[in-house]
């Protein structure tokens, strides 16, 4: 069995997808809080 080495792996991939997800959240995030507000601003 191979000997395991931490921290060799390449994980630019994974870091950049990460990345896009937490982007992508935090917009998402944004827009519901936005249009909660909207909702609220024009629906009393």
């Amino acid at each position: 069995m191979a000997e395991h080495k931490h921290g060799e792996m390449d994980i630019t991939v994974q870091t950049k997808t990460f990345e896009g997800f937490i982007k992508a959240t935090v917009w998402c995030c944004v827009a519901i809080g936005v249009l909660a507000f909207l909702l609220a601003l024009y629906a009393s």
